[in-house]
């Protein structure tokens, strides 16, 4: 059986995507949650991922721990992991790999809370680079290939990898074009989209760690988590 190594709902990104593209396929596996520590995470993840970082997959005496890592390991078992067309197949390992190494204002600005909501204090230029690609992007995915996902009709890798940034626009209240608002609400709506949102807020852990970051980028305008402990 695999075992999918993760972190805090609420917060990890990184660990949304190979939980997602796996519940959206249907590809079984064991969920491990261990939340962050209160001061460094390395010592207590290195117990199960040679990085120190999640998500981490353990299938047997194999161990792949990074994200895109596990979407190629599971698409040689599971052909729909990308799509069956090598043309798209390509541009969307590019996609998944953009938002993989890139977007750096997006991801440090608008760090993954989801049961919170922020008026952020300003939007910066680099803030208003990534959110112009993204829209780009998106746009590019959705005419190219028809839609309602970004590279065609089935979900795949790529929207897992981009999901972490529905939560983003969500929590932050940034808005792009119409079409591309469109596909991330769709993204949002997801079954195991709405699951894993529903666990973030009850989580019982608020790592201070990561909500130390908001007050520096903007105003919390509510707390809609339920979590009673402090980590």
């Amino acid at each position: 059986m695999r075992e999918l190594y993760i972190a805090n709902k609420n917060y990890s990104s990184w660990s949304l995507r190979p939980w997602l593209l796996m519940k959206q396929l249907d590809i079984a596996f064991t969920e491990q949650l261990v939340p962050f520590a209160e001061q460094d995470s390395f010592a207590k993840f290195r117990s199960f991922s040679p990085s120190g970082k999640v998500p981490c997959l353990v299938q047997h005496n194999t161990v792949i721990w990074d994200s895109l890592a596990i979407a190629e390991y599971l698409y040689e078992h599971y052909p729909t992991v990308w799509p069956a067309d090598r043309r798209v197949r390509a541009w969307a390992r590019c996609a998944a790999a953009e938002i993989h190494a890139n977007f750096n204002a997006l991801r440090s600005i608008c760090s993954m809370n989801c049961g919170l909501r922020i008026q952020l204090h300003e939007h910066s230029a680099p803030l208003l680079r990534d959110l112009a690609r993204l829209d780009e992007l998106v746009t590019e995915g959705v005419h190219k290939f028809g839609g309602p996902y970004l590279a065609g009709a089935q979900f795949t890798a790529a929207d897992a990898f981009y999901a972490p940034v529905a939560f983003r626009l969500q929590s932050y209240g940034l808005s792009l074009s119409q079409e591309v608002n469109a596909y991330f609400a769709r993204l949002l709506q997801l079954p195991a989209m709405q699951d894993w949102y529903q666990q973030a807020l009850a989580e019982p852990w608020l790592d201070k760690a990561h909500d130390a970051l908001i007050p520096e980028v903007g105003t919390i305008t509510a707390d809609l988590r339920t979590g009673v402990q402090a980590v």
